[in-house]
């Protein structure tokens, strides 16, 4: 089976209409990265919600990426920039054959950072559920 990837379309702001591939990790690197997570949280002292696993894939996300944001910034950049490494940019939205890495004139807004980075950690999460049920 192939890694799962989507295709995200902006909607609002000076992003809109921008298209935006989102590629899976490796099963090696998302393990790593959840890992490395999962150690700076618990240095942090944050624990997880007892329903983590019964929430939905939208709100783990959220609340996964809220966790993320309570280690110290040193310990968040490199695990929040490598969840962006699974964005490409389709510059030609007629075209999505044709995708890049990033650069930091593609996105305009934080906005649209912010929603990537869920989209990215959404696709990573729903093995959760899976587990669960």
């Amino acid at each position: 089976m192939a890694r799962k990837e989507l295709y995200y379309t902006e909607t609002k702001g000076r992003d809109a209409g921008k298209v935006f591939y989102i590629r899976e990790m490796s099963a090696t690197q998302a393990e790593w990265w959840a890992i490395r997570a999962g150690m700076a949280m618990a240095r942090s002292g944050v624990d997880l919600p007892d329903n983590f696993t019964d929430m939905g894939i939208a709100a783990m996300a959220g609340t996964g990426l809220k966790m993320v944001s309570q280690i110290p910034p040193a310990e968040a950049k490199p695990l929040l920039d490598e969840l962006m490494e699974c964005v490409q940019c389709v510059p030609d939205a007629a075209n999505q054959n044709i995708k890049r890495r990033l650069i930091d004139d593609d996105i305009e807004e934080i906005s649209t950072r912010l929603k990537l980075r869920a989209e990215v950690f959404k696709l990573h999460v729903d093995f959760f559920q899976a587990a669960a049920q």
